[in-house]
Order: C-alpha cells, then structure tokens, then sequence
C-alpha cells in the first residue's frame, strides 16, 4: 500500500508541473473527466486456464457478462462528485445467471487537484449483494481512488480499489480478513493524430490477495475510436485480455476475454 501511495504523490506531482487543456477525444476516454457518462459492454470469456494451484485444480470463471455502467456528475464550487453505478448481468458454463454486485462509486475531486488536462480523487465505495449463482450475496464496503493525466496525444494514469466484506467476522476461517484483494489498475493509451483511433492497455486489474498472498495479473490490449459530436462524444472500442501473471493465485485465470464497448459521453461544462 506504501508503494501505491508513493507512486500516486510522484504522479500527482509530475502531472500538476505538465498541466495543459484536455481534449474532447481524452475526455470521452476518461472517466474521471466531469461529464455524463452511459456505457454499455459485453465481455466474453470463452476458456481459463485449468492448472492446479496449491494442490488443488483451479477453479473456472464465469462465462459471460453484460454491464451498464452510468456516471452523474454534481460539480460544485469547490469539488466535483462523480457517483458511477456499474449493474453486471453474469452467466456462468452451466448456464446459470444472474446479477453480480451491484456497484456504486462516488470519486470525489477537489478543485486543488483538477489540473485541466488530468485529476487526481478518492471516494466511498459500495458494493451490493448479488445472485448466489454468480456473486457474492454479501454487501461490500471500502474506497477507490483514481490520477489521471493528458500530455500531447498520450493519456495515462492509475486507478486502485480497496473493500470489505460485510460479514461476521467470527465466521470466518481461522487466519482469513474480511479485506477483499486489493486491486491496481495502471493504464495507458495513445491517439493517432485527429483521427479519433487510439490503442490502450487492456481493462488491466492487477489483485493482491491479502490473506494467501497470491498476485494476478491480466494483460491485453483496446483499439478503439473516438467521435467528437458539438455537445457529446462517442467511445467504440474492442479488446483482448488474458492472465500474464497467476501461479500463486487461488482463483480463476482467464486464458482469453474479449470485450466490446460503447459509451457516450456529455461533458457538463458544454
């Protein structure tokens, strides 16, 4: 957690010193930007990898998901909120389905660090029951933060998200935590001139498991295109991922996902 930390102050910091105007196509790529936001996506996970970890066979993933995702922005004077409410539709390899947990995120950023081209906030973060088929049917609770910064034609930054589970803690397992992994998301995108066509990291989520100690790490790559309209713009893109780092990690790996997304976004200032 240091080391995160660490790395968010350095960023911040080189961000502020490089500030400049952001673009409409960063902005429709950036969901910290302070606009509205309605996203649709459909990711596949067609097969997982099937090794044994710790003496035991892997356990496979789900299959499949639909997710809606919307962002409401409430600018104030001296912060902006972003609430973001993110529904997934899960399927699993037998065919069963069901919601996953729901989750609601409010990032909270201070003028002092909105930069123009980039912002740095924290913000509560929960995360409703789901169906027992496909989730956890638990309530969650903990906090996201996110930096993020526009320099030229690149666009970059660091998410990461810490939870807990809303449970008994007696009824957990000898040695186990309530504390949900700890997930890192670094990313990082380049547009090719003002065509609008851009090439980012995958949805890169790195997770630490704080009571087996496991680290995965997924690894892929988004193409996608921008269209900047008068007052909105639109964000099409399609994506590959599989898992690049997984031995010591007791849960699923997926070996290929394939995402396909549309959002559209209306900046608030327009």
């Amino acid at each position: 957690m240091r080391i995160v930390i660490l790395l968010f102050s350095l960023f911040s910091t080189y961000a502020m010193v490089s500030a400049q105007e952001q673009s409409r196509e960063s902005m429709a790529m950036d969901a910290t930007a302070t606009q509205w936001s309605f996203q649709g996506a459909y990711q596949w996970m067609p097969d997982y990898h099937d090794d044994m970890v710790n003496g035991s066979p892997r356990p496979a993933g789900l299959d499949d998901y639909l997710q809606l995702r919307i962002v409401a922005p409430i600018p104030l004077k001296s912060l902006t909120i972003l609430p973001r409410l993110t529904i997934r539709h899960y399927e699993n390899a037998a065919g069963q389905s069901g919601f996953g947990n729901t989750e609601l995120f409010a990032l909270i950023v201070p003028k002092s660090t909105d930069w123009g081209n980039g912002r740095a906030g924290i913000g509560p973060l929960v995360t409703l029951p789901g169906d027992k088929v496909v989730a956890k049917d638990e309530w969650g609770y903990g906090f996201a933060a996110a930096i993020v910064n526009n320099s030229g034609q690149w666009f970059y930054g660091l998410l990461f998200t810490q939870s807990w589970r809303s449970v008994d803690p007696s009824t957990l397992p000898a040695g186990q935590s309530d504390a949900n992994p700890l997930g890192i998301a670094p990313f990082l995108s380049y547009r090719f001139g003002t065509t609008g066509i851009y090439v980012q990291t995958a949805d890169i989520v790195a997770l630490y498991d704080w009571n087996t100690k496991g680290f995965y790490l997924p690894l892929g790559l988004r193409f996608g295109k921008v269209w900047v309209f008068e007052k909105s713009s639109l964000n099409v893109y399609g994506e590959y991922r599989t898992s690049a780092i997984y031995k010591n990690w007791e849960g699923s790996a997926v070996k290929s996902s394939y995402r396909f997304n549309v959002s559209y976004t209306i900046p608030v200032s327009l």
